[in-house]
């Protein structure tokens, strides 16, 4: 298998994909802008004040490139932008509101990326995940058919080339049935992005009925709507984590799955649990765990760990300008 970033950097390459990093009074967004630009994997577009911007951008020695850079509070056409927002929120916020906002420079970025000016955005070095996903469900919203946004994990491990998908680790607390179930269906089109062939393992504490509580019930309904929503997948549940991952395990209990003992996306019953075994994998288990991944809107908006490093800024982002490229 081929490296996970070696494939993802040739899909991206001259695709000339815009992506928006709202944070340009951070060196750490500098530094993997400055990489990307330089790569010729991503155009960025640098949000802050332009003089600040360049100014960083030298020191840190990255000033031989012609950088894209927008100050929020003095766009030419920051008119146009209020009008549109106002339009897009329907009543919900006057023309004062528009002001307001959009000097937050992730409504800034959202919008940007809303009026086919950028075509994605990475945010969340120095903002919540709160502050980084709200304009984007306020403005870009969810796709057709899919009720919320969800977070996934991409646990890689390049000396090895085992890599999975976790979900959601990052957005909804308890989700329900049918949440649960849409969120199976949209990481199963979040794993074609890395060349992963989903088969899909709906997490538990029971197996195949082992155990019996309104938690184990909401999965079982959960499998039984994935299926209906996309009963070309490949989905199996509820699995315990042992007897969807272990061939030896699954062949005393869930002999008759396609997916048990072999499966490479894991849906968590719930945010604390999926939480807790995606940390779990990347501390004890030394994967790199990249993301979290927002899926379901209809264009994409990354959100990054507060403590994370350029180097974890490079790769989210390549893998929002990927999004971008099968969004296309």
């Amino acid at each position: 298998m081929r490296s996970l970033f070696g494939t993802l950097r040739e899909k991206v390459a001259s695709n000339y994909i815009k992506i928006v990093f709202p944070e340009g009074d951070d060196d750490r967004v500098l530094r993997a802008a400055a990489r990307l630009k330089f790569e010729g994997l991503v155009d960025p577009i640098i949000l802050g004040d332009k003089q600040d911007v360049h100014d960083s951008l030298a020191r840190l020695g990255f000033a031989d490139q012609d950088y894209k850079v927008i100050n929020p509070e003095t766009y030419s056409d920051l008119g146009a932008m209020k009008e549109k927002f106002v339009e897009l929120r329907k009543g919900k916020a006057s023309l004062e509101d528009a002001d307001r906002l959009l000097r937050d420079v992730n409504y800034f970025g959202v919008m940007l990326v809303k009026m086919g000016l950028a075509d994605g955005m990475v945010s969340g070095a120095n903002h919540s995940t709160a502050d980084t996903v709200r304009p984007a469900l306020q403005i870009i919203k969810t796709k057709p058919g899919t009720s919320r946004t969800s977070g996934v994990f991409l646990m890689n491990r390049e000396n090895t080339n085992e890599r999975y998908i976790f979900a959601d680790c990052a957005i909804n607390i308890d989700p329900n049935s049918q949440e649960l179930a849409e969120i199976a269906v949209n990481t199963a089109e979040t794993a074609a992005i890395f060349d992963i062939d989903p088969k899909i393992a709906m997490l538990s504490f029971s197996t195949m009925g082992s155990a019996k509580a309104p938690q184990v019930e909401k999965v079982q309904d959960a499998v039984r709507l994935a299926k209906e929503m996309a009963p070309n997948l490949k989905l199996d549940g509820e699995l315990q984590f042992d007897a969807a991952f272990v061939p030896e395990t699954a062949a005393i209990k869930a002999p008759n799955s396609e997916v048990a003992g072999h499966a490479n996306v894991f849906i968590f019953p719930d945010l604390q649990s999926g939480n807790i075994g995606y940390k779990i994998a990347q501390r004890l288990g030394m994967f790199e765990a990249i993301g979290p991944i927002l899926q379901g809107l209809n264009k994409p908006v990354n959100d990054l760990s507060r403590g994370s490093s350029a180097e974890d800024i490079y790769k989210l982002a390549i893998i929002t300008a990927a999004q971008a490229v099968d969004a296309k």
